[in-house]
């Protein structure tokens, strides 16, 4: 038993060491345009964007494979930070200026498919077959691919309520 565990020690620990050395030795570090650009996408890694999170994003943007306004989440504000960053002009008339967004369920409509935490892509959805389905708020991105992906209707998106930590005063249009 104590060979065992001395040798599951001493392996964990040479592995450990090499994959810090490993870390160190093959570091790469990214574009500088490319971290400020991350900066200013909201970070939720949702994939609303077609990217594989935000880091994706900033690089498709740094190498204009993607547009200003490629953000669902972040709507007009960040479409608008991204095209001053990169110094292009962009037609942000489309866009609307969205709210903080998470999912719930509808108890009653929910039949426990499974088809929404399997969207899911931060694990936000819990259930089992043939059982309720709950959503933990602090998890959800708002990204919508689980009501996209439930056959009874029974998933939707609230706003995020005002607390004492989320209200804002609205600024008073300019006139």
């Amino acid at each position: 038993m104590l060979a065992a565990v001395t040798s599951l020690t001493v392996l964990g620990a040479a592995l450990g060491l090499g994959l810090g050395i490993a870390a160190r030795r093959f570091h790469v570090e990214p574009e500088e345009i490319v971290a400020e650009l991350e900066a200013l996408l909201p970070g939720s890694q949702c994939g609303q964007c077609g990217f594989p999170g935000c880091a994706g994003a900033a690089q498709a943007l740094a190498d204009g494979k993607a547009p200003v306004t490629l953000c669902p989440p972040g709507g007009k504000s960040v479409a608008q930070a991204l095209a001053e960053k990169l110094g292009v002009s962009a037609d942000l008339s489309a866009l609307g200026e969205s709210v903080p967004m998470f999912a719930t369920v509808r108890e009653e409509l929910c039949i426990g498919c499974t088809k929404c935490f399997k969207a899911c892509p931060t694990d936000a959805i819990h259930g089992a077959v043939k059982q309720i389905h709950a959503v933990l708020k602090e998890a959800c991105t708002g990204c919508a691919k689980c009501v996209d992906s439930c056959p009874t209707e029974a998933v939707g998106l609230v706003p995020v309520p005002a607390t004492l930590t989320t209200w804002t005063w609205h600024k008073p249009g300019h006139a």
